[in-house]
């Protein structure tokens, strides 16, 4: 009799634990990650990698001027909500952790790493986060690490952080992930990642700022080689923006060495291509505009219809001789 009642209460008692952190809208992420702030920029990131579906919707969260937070293991998806609305309020990251964790039932089961706009860093692993699971805590960054094969992975991921002080924040902390995978990473393996960046002040366009990098793999192979080519092609992109913005202004100069640089990161990329040929044609060099172009048209005839189609939205603006040497 005693032996039945001693497993009935603890069925209670394991159920009504584990209902209290364990919701549909609170999903396991068991992983690890870095907050991070570069001191130069004022930027700040999350990065993760885990073994489970579309991390990057659970875990990383991120405000420009505010912080960021990353909320894993049992996640607690409203820390990553209030924590941004807390800090957005003037609380530092420790005093938000401590209000998030203050009336949370399962917090002996969360693993949280936070990160104010000023480089105060906060961070908390629960006492019954699955081996191995722990933190380190550094100079405008935290690595926290949970259901790891080994206790290498915070060590590995603080070392290749603080290593890469050079790079822009987005590749540092990419950086540290690579590091944190190539000691054992999660002992499930791998499937998902991401990689948040915000700008350290706002602008009150969260339009522009909020998400200066905001990638996400939701299910691959290696994950982390996967947000590495898609870091590569942002960058890319980002110099094709630029290149437009000097157009704008009639900086030829500056627009083609954008262009150019983004060709040279991304060189297979027959839109980048074409959007160079039309902005040099653009500014009178049809002969290798049209060389360009012609070698995209063998590749991709579609391209040329299109060019067709760029005068009457004024993205064009040639001779009629000229464009004939374009579509030809």
């Amino acid at each position: 009799m005693k032996k039945a009642l001693a497993f009935i209460t603890f069925l209670y008692f394991t159920s009504n634990t584990f209902a209290q952190f364990s919701k549909n809208s609170e999903p396991f992420a068991h992983t690890f990650s870095i907050v991070a702030r570069d001191t130069k920029t004022g930027e700040m990131a999350v990065g993760v990698q885990s073994h489970w579906f579309s991390v990057g919707t659970a875990v990383s969260w991120g405000q420009a001027g505010v912080g960021v937070v990353a909320t894993q293991s049992f996640v607690n998806k409203s820390f990553g909500v209030r924590g941004l609305a807390l800090m957005k309020n003037g609380k530092t990251a420790q005093e938000t952790m401590d209000i998030l964790l203050s009336n949370d039932g399962g917090k002996e089961v969360r693993q949280v790493g936070i990160i104010d706009a000023k480089g105060n860093v906060a961070v908390h692993t629960g006492k019954n986060c699955v081996d191995f699971a722990g933190h380190i805590k550094g100079a405008n960054y935290s690595v926290q690490s949970n259901m790891m094969l080994n206790n290498k992975v915070p060590a590995a991921m603080a070392k290749a952080f603080e290593e890469n002080w050079r790079l822009p924040l987005a590749e540092r902390v990419l950086k540290a992930l690579e590091a944190g995978q190539a000691v054992g990473g999660d002992i499930r393996g791998k499937q998902s990642a991401a990689l948040l960046v915000v700008k350290g002040t706002s602008t009150n366009k969260p339009w522009d700022d909020d998400h200066l990098v905001d990638l996400r793999v939701d299910d691959h192979q290696a994950p982390l080689v996967e947000l590495a080519r898609l870091l590569k092609i942002k960058r890319a992109y980002n110099h094709m923006d630029a290149g437009d913005l000097a157009t704008e202004t009639n900086n030829m100069k500056k627009a083609m060495d954008e262009y150019n640089a983004a060709m040279k990161l991304f060189p297979n990329n027959l839109e980048m291509q074409y959007w160079t040929a039309i902005t040099m044609a653009n500014n009178k060099s049809i002969i290798k505009a049209s060389e360009i172009l012609h070698k995209i048209y063998l590749k991709e005839p579609n391209w040329r219809e299109m060019t067709k189609r760029l005068p009457k939205a004024g993205l064009l603006q040639v001779s009629d001789l000229d464009f004939k040497e374009l579509t030809r």
